[in-house]
């Protein structure tokens, strides 16, 4: 069945979890919607135990009715922390302070136009067309997404290379039967540095991590990228996903030579059922990257294979409960470049959900970490590993 004007325009860019939205205001040419999240947890991992926030955020749709069959639209929303973020600072002047962290931060910005028949077209920070692929195992409140190559540059947004909330993206949908697809580019300029002592001859990356200190530079420039996606509902159940994204690094030497790397990835993912319903929901992705993510010391990784899964089962008293498992492992280009070390993201999570109602659900999951970051250098090693650990976290998420 195609997708009515507004979902196709909106709900096909915006895969997020438990989304859902008021209606504040409505006539006969506007509307205005307003959504988000409050979520907090307390989580013990890493050694400690804290209050934290779960991505809270706060988005407002507008919607307008234009002629012949047409819509304008906008979506704006914000990153929020409302519990506090407060450290202490020890100044240059031998005091201490406390300093506070921001209590907003940009997630999505874009604005659109669509139509029944001719698709909808959108400009600005949004959800990229490769989400569209491995969104279906993104559904764990607490520890997600981080083997699907969607939050790339150790576990950010996803911006730079317009996988995850990409910036400066414009990008064409369409919907045909049960068949939609999506194409995307991002037009942006980037430019940075990194030392050739580190790099050597013949790499636009450096072997260790990034540098811009040496005298002698490589300067890169990292400007558009591309992206794509297909969506096929075989059945009321199952629903197939593929898709790409990709982008070129140009650097040039501080002798004129040229040096290019592609940053790319390919890959597909399946899902069967309905995650917010009752019943069983299983799915996953798997897909195979080049120059795409970063290490967790800020090191390229030259080749790697990722997969997500997860499976679920709802009861019809509310409770849902659910396992995942994910894994990112480097090639043999990485372990080359970098003294055989060894870079292998895999952790499984179990948890329980009690979906109060549609708009409140308390949770407890659970992360064990099967990694493995090996190397001769066991302060690199142990610097590596700090991020990637055991815990266990309980929270309360009210959405609006």
């Amino acid at each position: 069945m195609k997708k009515t004007l507004v979902a196709s325009a909106l709900a096909a860019v915006i895969f997020v979890p438990t989304a859902s939205a008021i209606e504040i205001y409505k006539d006969d040419k506007n509307a205005v919607e307003i959504g988000g999240y409050v979520d907090a947890r307390i989580i013990n991992t890493q050694g400690a135990t804290e209050v934290v926030n779960g991505a809270s955020r706060i988005n407002f749709g507008f919607t307008r009715q234009m002629t012949d069959g047409w819509k304008a639209f906008t979506k704006l929303e914000w990153g929020v922390n409302p519990f506090g973020n407060t450290d202490i600072v020890y100044n240059s002047d031998s005091t201490l302070e406390s300093q506070s962290g921001d209590f907003l931060n940009n997630r999505l910005g874009y604005v659109g136009l669509a139509h029944d028949t001719y698709g909808s077209i959108t400009i600005g920070k949004q959800w990229g067309a490769w989400y569209d692929v491995v969104y279906n195992t993104n559904y764990g409140f607490v520890w997600d997404g981080n083997a699907s190559g969607t939050y790339t540059y150790n576990k950010a947004d996803g911006a730079v290379n317009g996988t995850g909330r990409g910036d400066k993206t414009v990008q064409y949908r369409n919907a045909f039967g049960d068949f939609s697809f999506a194409l995307q580019a991002q037009l942006k300029q980037d430019e940075f540095n990194v030392n050739e002592t580190a790099t050597g001859a013949s790499a636009v990356f450096p072997t260790t991590a990034m540098a811009t200190t040496a005298d002698a530079v490589t300067t890169v420039e990292y400007n558009y990228t591309y992206g794509g996606s297909a969506t096929y509902n075989v059945t009321e159940n199952l629903v197939v996903t593929a898709g790409f994204n990709f982008g070129e690094f140009e650097g040039t030497t501080s002798v004129g030579k040229r040096l290019t790397e592609t940053d790319s990835i390919y890959g597909l993912g399946a899902s069967w059922g309905n995650w917010g319903g009752e019943g069983v929901y299983a799915a996953f992705n798997v897909n195979k990257q080049e120059f795409h993510d970063t290490d967790n010391l800020g090191r390229m990784i030259q080749d790697a294979w990722g997969l997500e899964s997860i499976a679920s089962y709802k009861f019809d008293n509310g409770i849902r409960t659910f396992v995942s498992y994910n894994i990112l492992e480097a090639g043999d280009e990485y372990e080359a470049a970098y003294n055989g070390d060894v870079f292998k993201r895999q952790f499984a999570v179990a948890g329980v959900h009690y979906v109060w109602d549609s708009s409140t659900v308390l949770y407890l999951e659970g992360r064990k970490d099967f990694s493995d970051f090996t190397s001769v250098d066991k302060v690199q090693q142990a610097a590596m590993e700090v991020s990637e650990d055991d815990g266990i976290a309980i929270g309360i998420r009210y959405t609006l």
